[in-house]
């Protein structure tokens, strides 16, 4: 029955004129019948790996989520395979929000970021960057350091992971919000960034908090705020930028998953019900937090909002610090 409704489905495409390709796939109404693939833009070992693995424990019960790393062109490679992979609710992307700065720092992406993809869940926020310095920088809180940069504009550094990096766009923002000039120095990753930060090569960086935690713990370097809306538990005594007199500056990188567009909402329902399922498991909530991740679940047009509306903050940014696509 299966085949015969797929052939008919071909068939009124073609009778009006639609492209095959273009033909909405059938409906299974036992789906998933076998294991999605779930392609991650980046190296293996990567926060996605993590996430990604930890829900496909959670969700054997329906299917197995088979992790395909595809790195390539920030990110690029692997988002362009599912933007044009089958619609038919077995490749996902799960990728962060770098997904919302390609389409700012790349010149020609080969596809949309918002069209040619069907939202699922935006799975977990980051517990957000942290704002550290060298201790050399005498600024304890962010309104002293505020006050530093604008005393001495373009020269106080903050390095970040490269031009157009999430970690640059936090730290512009802050620029733009706090009316500062903090000279951008782009390294190639975050451990370059620490290694420097601690030696004092560079004054500051807007950086993940867990990975900067070690280096504060053994007081190479100091936090003084944290970009999230919320405090962190790692560092309860570090207020919100928000809270220390930047109001409305929040920063938080997130990580999502997507299927090609034109993918059936009965499979995004499907696969955002479970992933939600899944996050609500105290084991996962607890595996989670220790990663700095703070799980949300959203639904799909809650998720489609957060990604435009980055976009558009992230153009903003770019054409006032003129920041050209490469």
């Amino acid at each position: 029955m299966r085949l015969i409704n797929a052939v008919l489905a071909t068939l009124v495409a073609v009778a009006i004129g639609l492209p095959v390709a273009y033909a909405q796939p059938v409906v299974q109404g036992d789906y998933p019948t076998k294991p999605i693939r779930v392609v991650v833009p980046y190296a293996a070992g990567g926060p996605m790996d993590y996430i990604g693995r930890t829900l496909g424990r959670k969700m054997q019960h329906i299917t197995t989520l088979v992790i395909d790393n595809r790195p390539g062109a920030g990110g690029a490679l692997g988002s362009d395979l599912v933007a044009k992979a089958a619609p038919d609710g077995y490749t996902m992307l799960h990728t962060s929000s770098s997904h919302a700065s390609l389409p700012v720092i790349t010149k020609s992406l080969p596809y949309d970021a918002v069209k040619d993809f069907a939202p699922i869940t935006l799975i977990v926020n980051s517990v957000g960057f942290l704002l550290v310095t060298h201790n050399a920088v005498t600024s304890r809180t962010v309104q002293e350091f505020i006050a530093a940069a604008k005393a001495q504009p373009g020269k106080i550094t903050y390095g970040s992971g490269g031009v157009g990096n999430v970690m640059h766009f936090a730290a512009e923002l802050f620029n733009d919000k706090a009316g500062t000039q903090l000279m951008h120095i782009p390294y190639k990753g975050v451990g370059q960034i620490i290694v420097d930060l601690s030696a004092g090569r560079v004054d500051s960086c807007f950086g993940p908090a867990t990975a900067l935690l070690p280096q504060i713990k053994a007081g190479r370097i100091k936090a003084i705020g944290i970009t999230a809306p919320t405090r962190w538990s790692g560092l309860p005594d570090v207020p919100t930028i928000d809270e220390s007199g930047v109001k409305g500056y929040t920063y938080v990188p997130w990580y999502a998953l997507w299927f090609p567009a034109r993918t059936p909402a009965a499979y995004v329902t499907r696969i955002r019900n479970e992933v939600v399922t899944a996050l609500q498991d105290p084991e996962v909530k607890t595996a989670m937090g220790e990663q700095g991740f703070v799980p949300v679940g959203s639904s799909p047009a809650e998720f489609a909002k957060v990604v435009v509306e980055e976009i558009q903050t992230n153009r903003r940014l770019a054409a006032k610090i003129n920041l050209q696509p490469e």
